[in-house]
Protein backbone atom coordinates (compact mmCIF):
# COMPACT_ATOMS: atom_id res chain seq x y z
CA UNK A 1 0.00 0.00 0.00
CA UNK A 2 1.35 3.48 -0.83
CA UNK A 3 2.05 5.91 1.99
CA UNK A 4 -0.85 8.09 0.83
CA UNK A 5 -3.28 5.16 0.78
CA UNK A 6 -2.02 4.03 4.19
CA UNK A 7 -2.59 7.50 5.64
CA UNK A 8 -6.06 7.67 4.11
CA UNK A 9 -6.97 4.29 5.57
CA UNK A 10 -5.66 5.20 9.03
CA UNK A 11 -7.64 8.44 8.88
CA UNK A 12 -10.83 6.49 8.15
CA UNK A 13 -10.11 4.30 11.17
CA UNK A 14 -9.49 7.31 13.38
CA UNK A 15 -12.79 8.87 12.30
CA UNK A 16 -14.68 5.63 12.91
CA UNK A 17 -13.06 5.23 16.33
CA UNK A 18 -13.96 8.83 17.22
CA UNK A 19 -17.53 8.25 16.07
CA UNK A 20 -17.83 5.08 18.15
CA UNK A 21 -16.37 6.81 21.23
CA UNK A 22 -18.80 9.70 20.81
CA UNK A 23 -21.80 7.40 20.44
CA UNK A 24 -20.80 5.04 23.26
CA UNK A 25 -22.52 6.93 26.15
CA UNK A 26 -25.80 6.88 24.19
CA UNK A 27 -25.42 3.14 23.54
CA UNK A 28 -24.94 2.52 27.28
CA UNK A 29 -27.94 4.74 28.05
CA UNK A 30 -30.05 2.68 25.62
CA UNK A 31 -29.00 -0.50 27.42
CA UNK A 32 -29.82 1.03 30.81
CA UNK A 33 -33.25 2.18 29.57
CA UNK A 34 -34.10 -1.24 28.14
CA UNK A 35 -33.11 -2.97 31.37
CA UNK A 36 -35.23 -0.54 33.40
CA UNK A 37 -38.24 -1.34 31.20
CA UNK A 38 -37.66 -5.05 31.63
CA UNK A 39 -37.53 -4.68 35.40
CA UNK A 40 -40.87 -2.88 35.30
CA UNK A 41 -42.48 -5.34 32.86
CA UNK A 42 -40.80 -8.47 31.49
CA UNK A 43 -41.18 -8.70 27.71
CA UNK A 44 -39.42 -11.07 25.28
CA UNK A 45 -39.29 -8.52 22.48
CA UNK A 46 -37.59 -5.98 24.76
CA UNK A 47 -35.21 -8.71 25.95
CA UNK A 48 -34.22 -9.50 22.35
CA UNK A 49 -33.59 -5.82 21.68
CA UNK A 50 -31.44 -5.55 24.82
CA UNK A 51 -29.51 -8.65 23.74
CA UNK A 52 -28.84 -7.13 20.29
CA UNK A 53 -27.56 -3.90 21.81
CA UNK A 54 -25.18 -5.73 24.13
CA UNK A 55 -24.17 -8.16 21.36
CA UNK A 56 -23.09 -5.23 19.17
CA UNK A 57 -20.81 -3.94 21.92
CA UNK A 58 -19.04 -7.31 22.19
CA UNK A 59 -17.71 -7.02 18.65
CA UNK A 60 -17.32 -3.27 18.31
CA UNK A 61 -15.75 -2.63 21.72
CA UNK A 62 -12.47 -4.36 21.01
CA UNK A 63 -12.55 -3.31 17.34
CA UNK A 64 -12.51 0.37 18.30
CA UNK A 65 -10.07 0.21 21.19
CA UNK A 66 -12.25 -0.80 24.19
CA UNK A 67 -11.18 -4.42 24.86
CA UNK A 68 -12.38 -4.31 28.50
CA UNK A 69 -15.81 -3.20 27.28
CA UNK A 70 -16.00 -6.26 25.01
CA UNK A 71 -15.16 -8.61 27.89
CA UNK A 72 -17.83 -7.18 30.20
CA UNK A 73 -20.40 -6.99 27.39
CA UNK A 74 -19.80 -10.66 26.52
CA UNK A 75 -20.50 -11.69 30.13
CA UNK A 76 -23.76 -9.75 30.04
CA UNK A 77 -24.67 -11.13 26.63
CA UNK A 78 -24.35 -14.73 27.86
CA UNK A 79 -26.76 -14.03 30.74
CA UNK A 80 -29.31 -12.45 28.39
CA UNK A 81 -28.93 -15.21 25.79
CA UNK A 82 -29.59 -17.86 28.44
CA UNK A 83 -32.80 -16.07 29.45
CA UNK A 84 -33.89 -15.81 25.79
CA UNK A 85 -33.27 -19.50 25.09
CA UNK A 86 -35.16 -20.62 28.20
CA UNK A 87 -37.84 -17.93 27.75
CA UNK A 88 -37.85 -17.17 31.48
CA UNK A 89 -37.83 -14.05 33.62
CA UNK A 90 -34.60 -13.08 35.40
CA UNK A 91 -34.53 -14.13 39.04
CA UNK A 92 -33.05 -11.94 41.79
CA UNK A 93 -29.50 -13.28 41.34
CA UNK A 94 -29.59 -12.84 37.58
CA UNK A 95 -31.06 -9.35 37.94
CA UNK A 96 -28.24 -8.40 40.31
CA UNK A 97 -25.64 -9.76 37.87
CA UNK A 98 -27.22 -7.88 34.94
CA UNK A 99 -27.30 -4.63 36.89
CA UNK A 100 -23.66 -5.07 37.87
CA UNK A 101 -22.59 -5.67 34.28
CA UNK A 102 -24.58 -2.67 33.02
CA UNK A 103 -22.86 -0.54 35.66
CA UNK A 104 -19.48 -1.86 34.51
CA UNK A 105 -20.26 -0.85 30.94
CA UNK A 106 -21.12 2.66 32.11
CA UNK A 107 -17.91 2.87 34.17
CA UNK A 108 -15.73 1.79 31.26
CA UNK A 109 -17.39 4.23 28.86
CA UNK A 110 -16.74 7.10 31.27
CA UNK A 111 -13.33 6.24 32.71
CA UNK A 112 -11.43 4.77 29.76
CA UNK A 113 -10.63 5.98 26.27
CA UNK A 114 -9.85 4.06 23.10
CA UNK A 115 -6.42 2.66 22.32
CA UNK A 116 -4.53 4.30 19.42
CA UNK A 117 -5.84 3.33 15.99
CA UNK A 118 -2.48 1.74 15.05
CA UNK A 119 -2.88 -0.73 17.94
CA UNK A 120 -6.44 -1.58 16.98
CA UNK A 121 -5.73 -2.53 13.35
CA UNK A 122 -2.08 -3.65 13.09
CA UNK A 123 -2.71 -5.71 9.96
CA UNK A 124 -3.77 -2.59 8.05
CA UNK A 125 -0.14 -1.50 7.79
CA UNK A 126 0.96 -4.86 6.36
CA UNK A 127 1.76 -4.18 2.71
CA UNK A 128 1.15 -7.82 1.76
CA UNK A 129 -2.49 -7.56 2.81
CA UNK A 130 -3.64 -4.71 0.63
CA UNK A 131 -1.12 -4.76 -2.21
CA UNK A 132 -2.97 -4.79 -5.56
CA UNK A 133 -1.49 -6.39 -8.66
CA UNK A 134 0.46 -3.64 -10.37
CA UNK A 135 1.08 -5.74 -13.51
CA UNK A 136 -1.56 -4.16 -15.71
CA UNK A 137 -0.22 -4.07 -19.25
CA UNK A 138 -1.24 -5.36 -22.67
CA UNK A 139 2.24 -4.63 -24.02
CA UNK A 140 4.49 -7.48 -25.22
CA UNK A 141 8.22 -7.22 -25.89
CA UNK A 142 9.49 -9.77 -28.43
CA UNK A 143 13.28 -10.10 -28.03
CA UNK A 144 14.98 -12.25 -30.70
CA UNK A 145 17.86 -11.70 -33.12
CA UNK A 146 15.95 -13.68 -35.78
CA UNK A 147 14.28 -10.69 -37.46
CA UNK A 148 11.84 -12.66 -39.61
CA UNK A 149 10.66 -14.97 -36.80
CA UNK A 150 10.23 -12.04 -34.40
CA UNK A 151 8.16 -10.04 -36.89
CA UNK A 152 5.92 -13.04 -37.70
CA UNK A 153 5.27 -13.66 -33.99
CA UNK A 154 4.54 -9.96 -33.47
CA UNK A 155 2.03 -10.04 -36.33
CA UNK A 156 0.13 -12.95 -34.79
CA UNK A 157 0.08 -11.24 -31.38
CA UNK A 158 -1.24 -8.01 -32.89
CA UNK A 159 -4.12 -9.93 -34.48
CA UNK A 160 -5.21 -10.81 -30.96
CA UNK A 161 -5.16 -7.21 -29.79
CA UNK A 162 -1.74 -7.07 -28.12
CA UNK A 163 0.56 -4.08 -28.47
CA UNK A 164 3.94 -5.42 -29.55
CA UNK A 165 7.47 -4.01 -29.69
CA UNK A 166 10.25 -6.04 -31.33
CA UNK A 167 13.91 -5.94 -30.25
CA UNK A 168 16.62 -7.72 -32.24
CA UNK A 169 19.40 -6.47 -29.95
CA UNK A 170 19.66 -7.04 -26.21
CA UNK A 171 21.05 -3.59 -25.39
CA UNK A 172 17.98 -1.86 -26.87
CA UNK A 173 15.71 -4.17 -24.88
CA UNK A 174 17.55 -3.44 -21.63
CA UNK A 175 16.98 0.28 -22.10
CA UNK A 176 13.30 -0.13 -23.04
CA UNK A 177 12.34 -2.36 -20.10
CA UNK A 178 13.53 0.32 -17.66
CA UNK A 179 10.81 2.64 -18.97
CA UNK A 180 8.10 -0.04 -19.45
CA UNK A 181 8.70 -2.62 -16.68
CA UNK A 182 5.14 -4.00 -16.87
CA UNK A 183 5.57 -5.39 -20.39
CA UNK A 184 5.28 -9.15 -20.90
CA UNK A 185 8.62 -10.34 -22.29
CA UNK A 186 9.06 -13.08 -24.91
CA UNK A 187 12.80 -13.66 -24.67
CA UNK A 188 14.93 -15.87 -26.93
CA UNK A 189 17.61 -17.73 -24.97
CA UNK A 190 20.29 -17.81 -27.70
CA UNK A 191 22.07 -14.79 -29.18
CA UNK A 192 25.14 -14.64 -31.52
CA UNK A 193 27.67 -13.70 -28.83
CA UNK A 194 26.21 -15.86 -26.06
CA UNK A 195 24.17 -19.07 -26.40
CA UNK A 196 22.45 -18.23 -23.09
CA UNK A 197 22.46 -14.47 -23.67
CA UNK A 198 18.72 -14.02 -23.10
CA UNK A 199 18.88 -15.82 -19.76
CA UNK A 200 21.93 -13.86 -18.59
CA UNK A 201 20.39 -10.51 -19.56
CA UNK A 202 17.12 -11.35 -17.79
CA UNK A 203 18.96 -12.24 -14.58
CA UNK A 204 20.65 -8.84 -14.58
CA UNK A 205 17.41 -7.07 -15.58
CA UNK A 206 15.42 -8.70 -12.77
CA UNK A 207 17.92 -7.38 -10.21
CA UNK A 208 17.57 -3.84 -11.57
CA UNK A 209 13.73 -3.76 -11.54
CA UNK A 210 11.68 -2.90 -8.46
CA UNK A 211 9.24 -5.70 -9.26
CA UNK A 212 9.92 -8.98 -11.07
CA UNK A 213 9.32 -8.84 -14.81
CA UNK A 214 7.10 -11.49 -16.42
CA UNK A 215 9.21 -13.32 -18.94
CA UNK A 216 8.49 -16.27 -21.22
CA UNK A 217 11.61 -17.90 -22.69
CA UNK A 218 11.77 -19.24 -26.25
CA UNK A 219 14.60 -21.62 -27.02
CA UNK A 220 15.99 -24.17 -29.47
CA UNK A 221 17.23 -26.18 -26.47
CA UNK A 222 15.07 -28.47 -24.35
CA UNK A 223 17.66 -29.67 -21.83
CA UNK A 224 17.61 -29.10 -18.08
CA UNK A 225 20.51 -26.61 -18.08
CA UNK A 226 18.58 -24.11 -20.17
CA UNK A 227 15.31 -24.72 -18.35
CA UNK A 228 16.92 -24.25 -14.93
CA UNK A 229 18.63 -21.09 -16.16
CA UNK A 230 15.29 -19.75 -17.40
CA UNK A 231 13.60 -20.46 -14.05
CA UNK A 232 16.43 -18.77 -12.14
CA UNK A 233 16.04 -15.73 -14.40
CA UNK A 234 12.37 -15.44 -13.40
CA UNK A 235 10.87 -17.32 -16.33
CA UNK A 236 7.19 -18.17 -15.87
CA UNK A 237 6.99 -20.32 -19.02
CA UNK A 238 9.33 -22.00 -21.48
CA UNK A 239 8.64 -22.82 -25.15
CA UNK A 240 10.85 -24.70 -27.58
CA UNK A 241 11.13 -23.95 -31.29
CA UNK A 242 9.28 -24.35 -33.59
CA UNK A 243 6.77 -22.44 -31.49
CA UNK A 244 3.11 -23.37 -31.44
CA UNK A 245 1.78 -19.79 -31.55
CA UNK A 246 -1.67 -20.86 -30.28
CA UNK A 247 -0.22 -22.38 -27.10
CA UNK A 248 2.06 -19.38 -26.61
CA UNK A 249 -0.83 -16.95 -26.92
CA UNK A 250 -2.83 -19.14 -24.51
CA UNK A 251 -0.05 -18.59 -21.97
CA UNK A 252 0.00 -14.83 -22.55
CA UNK A 253 -3.78 -14.74 -22.23
CA UNK A 254 -3.51 -16.46 -18.85
CA UNK A 255 -1.09 -13.80 -17.66
CA UNK A 256 -3.23 -10.89 -18.84
CA UNK A 257 -6.44 -12.51 -17.55
CA UNK A 258 -5.01 -12.66 -14.03
CA UNK A 259 -4.30 -8.92 -14.12
CA UNK A 260 -7.76 -7.93 -15.37
CA UNK A 261 -9.93 -10.12 -13.15
CA UNK A 262 -13.17 -8.43 -12.21
CA UNK A 263 -13.18 -7.08 -8.68
CA UNK A 264 -14.84 -9.27 -6.05
CA UNK A 265 -18.28 -7.97 -5.01
CA UNK A 266 -19.26 -8.28 -1.34
CA UNK A 267 -22.57 -7.24 0.22
CA UNK A 268 -22.35 -6.47 3.96
CA UNK A 269 -25.54 -6.52 6.05
CA UNK A 270 -25.34 -5.11 9.59
CA UNK A 271 -27.60 -2.78 11.55
CA UNK A 272 -24.57 -0.91 12.95
CA UNK A 273 -23.40 1.78 10.51
CA UNK A 274 -20.05 2.05 12.32
CA UNK A 275 -19.37 -1.65 11.88
CA UNK A 276 -20.47 -1.46 8.24
CA UNK A 277 -18.03 1.34 7.45
CA UNK A 278 -15.21 -0.42 9.32
CA UNK A 279 -15.48 -3.74 7.47
CA UNK A 280 -16.17 -1.99 4.16
CA UNK A 281 -13.00 0.11 4.55
CA UNK A 282 -10.89 -3.01 5.16
CA UNK A 283 -12.27 -4.90 2.15
CA UNK A 284 -12.11 -1.87 -0.15
CA UNK A 285 -8.42 -1.41 0.67
CA UNK A 286 -7.95 -4.96 -0.66
CA UNK A 287 -9.51 -3.96 -3.99
CA UNK A 288 -12.90 -5.51 -3.24
CA UNK A 289 -16.09 -3.73 -4.33
CA UNK A 290 -18.42 -3.37 -1.35
CA UNK A 291 -22.10 -2.52 -0.95
CA UNK A 292 -23.55 -2.05 2.55
CA UNK A 293 -27.07 -2.43 3.98
CA UNK A 294 -28.07 -1.28 7.45
CA UNK A 295 -31.77 -2.04 6.89
CA UNK A 296 -32.07 -5.82 6.26
CA UNK A 297 -35.58 -5.50 4.82
CA UNK A 298 -34.14 -3.61 1.81
CA UNK A 299 -31.94 -6.50 0.74
CA UNK A 300 -33.85 -7.94 -2.24
CA UNK A 301 -33.61 -4.92 -4.53
CA UNK A 302 -29.92 -4.45 -3.75
CA UNK A 303 -29.20 -8.16 -4.25
CA UNK A 304 -30.69 -8.10 -7.74
CA UNK A 305 -28.92 -4.87 -8.68
CA UNK A 306 -25.49 -5.60 -7.14
CA UNK A 307 -25.32 -9.39 -7.76
CA UNK A 308 -22.74 -10.01 -5.01
CA UNK A 309 -20.14 -12.78 -5.03
CA UNK A 310 -20.60 -13.12 -1.26
CA UNK A 311 -22.97 -11.88 1.45
CA UNK A 312 -21.43 -10.97 4.81
CA UNK A 313 -24.04 -10.49 7.52
CA UNK A 314 -24.54 -10.13 11.24
CA UNK A 315 -26.47 -12.85 13.04
CA UNK A 316 -28.60 -10.60 15.25
CA UNK A 317 -30.46 -7.70 13.64
CA UNK A 318 -33.79 -5.92 14.16
CA UNK A 319 -36.83 -6.87 12.03
CA UNK A 320 -35.21 -10.21 11.13
CA UNK A 321 -32.13 -12.18 12.11
CA UNK A 322 -29.33 -13.37 9.87
CA UNK A 323 -30.59 -16.95 9.58
CA UNK A 324 -34.04 -15.78 8.45
CA UNK A 325 -32.47 -13.46 5.91
CA UNK A 326 -30.24 -16.26 4.62
CA UNK A 327 -33.32 -18.46 4.07
CA UNK A 328 -34.93 -15.68 2.02
CA UNK A 329 -31.78 -15.34 -0.12
CA UNK A 330 -31.58 -19.11 -0.67
CA UNK A 331 -35.17 -19.14 -1.98
CA UNK A 332 -34.09 -16.86 -4.85
CA UNK A 333 -32.83 -19.08 -7.68
CA UNK A 334 -30.10 -16.62 -8.71
CA UNK A 335 -28.47 -16.79 -5.27
CA UNK A 336 -28.80 -20.47 -4.34
CA UNK A 337 -25.02 -20.94 -4.54
CA UNK A 338 -23.91 -17.45 -3.37
CA UNK A 339 -21.75 -17.85 -0.23
CA UNK A 340 -23.32 -16.45 2.94
CA UNK A 341 -20.88 -15.76 5.77
CA UNK A 342 -22.05 -14.75 9.23
CA UNK A 343 -19.88 -12.12 10.91
CA UNK A 344 -20.94 -11.92 14.52
CA UNK A 345 -19.58 -11.69 18.05
CA UNK A 346 -21.42 -14.94 18.79
CA UNK A 347 -18.77 -17.34 20.13
CA UNK A 348 -21.08 -20.18 21.16
CA UNK A 349 -20.00 -23.16 19.05
CA UNK A 350 -23.44 -24.76 18.93
CA UNK A 351 -25.02 -21.50 17.79
CA UNK A 352 -22.41 -21.19 15.05
CA UNK A 353 -23.06 -24.74 13.85
CA UNK A 354 -26.82 -24.16 13.86
CA UNK A 355 -26.45 -20.93 11.87
CA UNK A 356 -24.24 -22.60 9.26
CA UNK A 357 -26.56 -25.59 8.96
CA UNK A 358 -29.38 -23.16 8.14
CA UNK A 359 -28.20 -21.73 4.80
CA UNK A 360 -24.84 -20.35 5.94
CA UNK A 361 -21.38 -21.24 4.59
CA UNK A 362 -19.01 -19.87 7.22
CA UNK A 363 -18.95 -18.10 10.59
CA UNK A 364 -16.46 -15.37 11.50
CA UNK A 365 -16.29 -14.05 15.05
CA UNK A 366 -16.05 -10.32 15.78
CA UNK A 367 -13.72 -8.63 16.33
CA UNK A 368 -11.83 -10.07 13.39
CA UNK A 369 -8.28 -9.34 12.28
CA UNK A 370 -8.33 -7.41 8.96
CA UNK A 371 -6.07 -9.89 7.21
CA UNK A 372 -8.20 -12.81 8.38
CA UNK A 373 -11.33 -11.08 7.06
CA UNK A 374 -9.74 -10.47 3.66
CA UNK A 375 -8.38 -14.02 3.46
CA UNK A 376 -11.72 -15.58 4.40
CA UNK A 377 -13.65 -13.48 1.89
CA UNK A 378 -11.08 -13.99 -0.89
CA UNK A 379 -11.03 -17.77 -0.41
CA UNK A 380 -14.81 -18.09 -0.41
CA UNK A 381 -15.33 -15.85 -3.44
CA UNK A 382 -12.54 -17.48 -5.45
CA UNK A 383 -13.97 -20.93 -4.80
CA UNK A 384 -17.54 -19.82 -5.58
CA UNK A 385 -16.44 -18.18 -8.84
CA UNK A 386 -14.56 -21.31 -9.84
CA UNK A 387 -17.55 -23.58 -9.16
CA UNK A 388 -19.92 -21.20 -10.93
CA UNK A 389 -17.54 -21.05 -13.87
CA UNK A 390 -17.71 -24.83 -14.23
CA UNK A 391 -21.51 -24.66 -14.35
CA UNK A 392 -21.96 -21.80 -16.82
CA UNK A 393 -18.85 -21.85 -19.01
CA UNK A 394 -17.74 -24.06 -21.85
CA UNK A 395 -14.74 -26.17 -20.87
CA UNK A 396 -12.73 -25.69 -24.07
CA UNK A 397 -13.12 -21.96 -24.66
CA UNK A 398 -14.13 -20.50 -21.30
CA UNK A 399 -17.08 -18.80 -23.00
CA UNK A 400 -20.64 -19.10 -21.71
CA UNK A 401 -22.22 -22.43 -22.54
CA UNK A 402 -25.34 -22.97 -24.66
CA UNK A 403 -27.85 -22.81 -21.82
CA UNK A 404 -26.32 -19.75 -20.21
CA UNK A 405 -26.07 -17.71 -23.42
CA UNK A 406 -29.74 -18.46 -24.17
CA UNK A 407 -30.72 -17.34 -20.67
CA UNK A 408 -28.57 -14.24 -21.18
CA UNK A 409 -30.34 -13.39 -24.42
CA UNK A 410 -33.77 -13.62 -22.75
CA UNK A 411 -32.58 -11.42 -19.89
CA UNK A 412 -30.97 -8.81 -22.16
CA UNK A 413 -34.06 -8.62 -24.38
CA UNK A 414 -36.16 -7.76 -21.32
CA UNK A 415 -33.60 -5.18 -20.22
CA UNK A 416 -33.39 -3.60 -23.69
CA UNK A 417 -37.19 -3.27 -23.89
CA UNK A 418 -37.28 -1.69 -20.44
CA UNK A 419 -34.57 0.84 -21.32
CA UNK A 420 -35.75 1.25 -24.92
CA UNK A 421 -32.21 0.53 -26.14
CA UNK A 422 -31.01 -1.37 -29.24
CA UNK A 423 -29.79 -4.97 -29.08
CA UNK A 424 -28.24 -7.26 -31.69
CA UNK A 425 -27.71 -11.00 -31.74
CA UNK A 426 -25.02 -12.64 -33.90
CA UNK A 427 -24.63 -16.31 -34.79
CA UNK A 428 -21.14 -17.30 -35.98
CA UNK A 429 -20.10 -20.59 -37.56
CA UNK A 430 -16.60 -21.69 -38.64
CA UNK A 431 -16.57 -22.54 -42.35
CA UNK A 432 -15.77 -26.11 -43.47
CA UNK A 433 -14.90 -27.09 -39.92
CA UNK A 434 -15.37 -30.80 -40.63
CA UNK A 435 -12.58 -30.54 -43.21
CA UNK A 436 -10.31 -28.98 -40.58
CA UNK A 437 -10.87 -31.98 -38.31
CA UNK A 438 -10.53 -34.47 -41.17
CA UNK A 439 -7.39 -32.92 -42.66
CA UNK A 440 -5.51 -31.76 -39.56
CA UNK A 441 -7.03 -33.70 -36.65
CA UNK A 442 -9.39 -32.87 -33.80
CA UNK A 443 -6.64 -31.27 -31.72
CA UNK A 444 -6.09 -28.74 -34.49
CA UNK A 445 -9.84 -28.21 -34.69
CA UNK A 446 -9.95 -27.48 -30.96
CA UNK A 447 -7.16 -24.93 -31.37
CA UNK A 448 -9.08 -23.20 -34.16
CA UNK A 449 -12.16 -22.98 -31.90
CA UNK A 450 -10.05 -21.55 -29.10
CA UNK A 451 -8.45 -19.05 -31.47
CA UNK A 452 -11.82 -17.71 -32.56
CA UNK A 453 -13.11 -17.54 -28.98
CA UNK A 454 -10.00 -15.62 -27.94
CA UNK A 455 -10.35 -13.22 -30.86
CA UNK A 456 -14.00 -12.55 -29.99
CA UNK A 457 -13.15 -11.87 -26.35
CA UNK A 458 -10.35 -9.50 -27.24
CA UNK A 459 -12.03 -7.63 -30.09
CA UNK A 460 -15.52 -7.22 -28.62
CA UNK A 461 -16.49 -4.89 -25.78
CA UNK A 462 -16.62 -5.97 -22.16
CA UNK A 463 -20.40 -5.37 -22.23
CA UNK A 464 -20.92 -7.83 -25.11
CA UNK A 465 -21.89 -11.36 -24.05
CA UNK A 466 -20.18 -14.22 -25.87
CA UNK A 467 -21.05 -17.91 -25.80
CA UNK A 468 -20.20 -21.16 -27.50
CA UNK A 469 -23.53 -22.27 -28.90
CA UNK A 470 -22.31 -25.74 -29.77
CA UNK A 471 -19.53 -27.41 -31.77
CA UNK A 472 -18.00 -24.77 -34.04
CA UNK A 473 -20.90 -22.33 -33.54
CA UNK A 474 -20.74 -19.16 -31.43
CA UNK A 475 -23.31 -16.59 -30.27
CA UNK A 476 -22.78 -12.92 -29.38
CA UNK A 477 -25.25 -10.61 -27.62
CA UNK A 478 -24.31 -7.03 -28.45
CA UNK A 479 -26.00 -4.62 -26.07
CA UNK A 480 -26.87 -1.03 -27.03
CA UNK A 481 -25.98 -1.90 -30.64
CA UNK A 482 -28.10 -1.95 -33.80
CA UNK A 483 -27.64 -4.53 -36.58
CA UNK A 484 -25.69 -2.23 -38.91
CA UNK A 485 -23.02 -1.40 -36.37
CA UNK A 486 -22.92 -5.00 -35.13
CA UNK A 487 -22.28 -6.17 -38.70
CA UNK A 488 -19.44 -3.66 -39.07
CA UNK A 489 -17.75 -4.89 -35.87
CA UNK A 490 -18.17 -8.59 -36.64
CA UNK A 491 -16.96 -8.10 -40.22
CA UNK A 492 -13.74 -6.57 -38.94
CA UNK A 493 -13.24 -9.61 -36.72
CA UNK A 494 -14.05 -11.90 -39.69
CA UNK A 495 -11.37 -10.18 -41.73
CA UNK A 496 -8.74 -10.57 -39.00
CA UNK A 497 -9.67 -14.23 -38.35
CA UNK A 498 -9.27 -15.07 -42.03
CA UNK A 499 -5.62 -13.92 -41.82
CA UNK A 500 -4.72 -15.87 -38.69
CA UNK A 501 -2.19 -18.63 -39.25
CA UNK A 502 -3.14 -22.00 -37.72
CA UNK A 503 -0.74 -24.89 -37.23
CA UNK A 504 -0.97 -28.68 -37.14
CA UNK A 505 2.37 -30.41 -36.66
CA UNK A 506 4.39 -29.20 -39.67
CA UNK A 507 1.42 -27.87 -41.66
CA UNK A 508 0.00 -24.35 -41.67
CA UNK A 509 -3.49 -23.37 -42.77
CA UNK A 510 -6.11 -20.61 -42.71
CA UNK A 511 -9.78 -20.73 -41.68
CA UNK A 512 -12.78 -18.40 -42.16
CA UNK A 513 -16.19 -17.98 -40.53
CA UNK A 514 -19.70 -16.91 -41.57
CA UNK A 515 -22.10 -14.84 -39.48
CA UNK A 516 -25.80 -14.01 -39.32
CA UNK A 517 -27.13 -10.99 -37.39
CA UNK A 518 -30.57 -9.79 -36.30
CA UNK A 519 -31.61 -6.98 -34.00
CA UNK A 520 -34.43 -6.08 -31.64
CA UNK A 521 -35.73 -3.36 -33.94
CA UNK A 522 -36.98 -6.05 -36.36
CA UNK A 523 -37.52 -9.05 -34.03
CA UNK A 524 -39.00 -8.19 -30.66
CA UNK A 525 -38.61 -11.49 -28.73
CA UNK A 526 -35.63 -13.62 -27.79
CA UNK A 527 -36.90 -16.66 -29.70
CA UNK A 528 -37.61 -14.76 -32.93
CA UNK A 529 -34.31 -12.86 -32.63
CA UNK A 530 -32.37 -16.12 -32.34
CA UNK A 531 -34.26 -17.71 -35.22
CA UNK A 532 -33.69 -14.67 -37.45
CA UNK A 533 -29.94 -14.65 -36.76
CA UNK A 534 -29.78 -18.36 -37.52
CA UNK A 535 -31.54 -17.80 -40.89
CA UNK A 536 -29.09 -15.00 -41.71
CA UNK A 537 -26.21 -17.35 -40.92
CA UNK A 538 -27.66 -19.92 -43.33
CA UNK A 539 -27.85 -17.22 -46.02
CA UNK A 540 -24.19 -16.31 -45.42
CA UNK A 541 -23.26 -19.95 -45.97
CA UNK A 542 -25.39 -20.11 -49.12
CA UNK A 543 -23.72 -17.01 -50.56
CA UNK A 544 -20.27 -18.55 -50.46
CA UNK A 545 -19.23 -18.34 -46.78
CA UNK A 546 -16.72 -15.95 -45.16
CA UNK A 547 -19.51 -13.34 -45.06
CA UNK A 548 -21.67 -11.41 -42.59
CA UNK A 549 -25.39 -11.20 -43.38
CA UNK A 550 -28.04 -9.12 -41.58
CA UNK A 551 -31.67 -10.29 -41.38
CA UNK A 552 -34.09 -7.34 -41.36
CA UNK A 553 -37.18 -9.47 -41.87
CA UNK A 554 -37.74 -8.20 -45.43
Amino acid sequence: MSNEAQKEFQEKMRLLTASFTEELPNKISEIETLWSKLQAEWDMEALQKLHRSVHNLVGTGKTFGFPELSVEARTLEQILKNLMQKEVTADDLQSTMILRQVSELRRISVETGPKPTEDIIPAASNENVFLPDSHTSNLVFVVDDDVEAAQELALQLRYYGYEVEVFNHLDKFREAIKHKPNAIILMATEFPDDTMGGIHVMKETQRELNQSARVIFISSHDDLTYRLGAVRAGGIAYFTKPINSTELIDQIDLITASQTQESFRVLIVDDSSTVLFYHAAILEQAGITVKTISEPLNIIEILLEFDPDLVLMDLYMPACNGVELAKVIRQMSSFVSTPIVYLSSENDFNTQLEAMSLCGDDFLVKPIDPQQLISAVTFRVSRARFLRSLMVHDGLTGLLNHTTIKEGLAREVVRAHRLDSPLSFAMIDIDFFKKVNDNYGHSAGDRVIKSLSRLLKQRLRGTDIIGRYGGEEFAVIMTDTDAAFAAKVIDEIRNVFSRLLHQSQDEEFYVTFSCGIADLAHFSEAASLSEAADKALYQAKQRGRNKVVVNTGD
